[in-house]
């Protein structure tokens, strides 16, 4: 149940983080992305927020030897680059770029303008049920490590 609540709060401080600082706004994320107009430099700010509570965050449990509400810290061990992990990279990229959402933002948008959001979550539905169809190659199955060590 702890665990369940902790997932609850954290989401909940996710969504309100990007209501606040705008990035549920399109408009804004593509100001970001067009680097020859009028170009916005705040979601680098809430970029590299990001990344310093994600590192600290992953600083404590690897101290600590186990996250604080997990048996054990699970850490992927592939590090290759293949060919599903490019096209979905280039595939979720295109999407953020012409429509300026991207999954996150997308549902903290359908609570406030779900008009605005719902063609895009249904988009991204559909894209996650067509890859469950595509079978995956005998390379990208290799087990993941738990013991914490990258």
């Amino acid at each position: 149940m702890a665990k369940m609540a902790s997932a609850f709060a954290v989401g909940l401080l996710f969504g309100l983080g990007l209501l606040v600082s705008g990035m549920s706004d399109p408009a804004k994320v593509l100001a970001f992305l067009d680097l020859t107009g009028r170009w916005d430099p705040s979601l680098a700010f809430v970029m590299a927020g990001a990344v310093a509570v994600s590192a600290a965050g992953t600083l404590v449990a690897r101290r600590r030897g186990r996250p604080l509400l997990a048996s054990r810290l699970e850490i992927p061990a592939r590090r290759d680059i293949d060919p599903r992990l490019v096209a979905g990279a280039a595939i979720f990229g295109l999407g953020w770029g012409l429509a300026g959402l991207c999954p996150g933002p997308a549902l903290t948008l359908l609570t406030v303008a779900p008009a605005q959001a719902a063609t895009f979550v249904a988009a991204m539905v559909a894209g996650m049920l067509l890859f469950r169809l595509v079978p995956p190659a005998a390379a990208c199955s290799s087990p993941r490590r738990t013991d914490g060590v990258p």
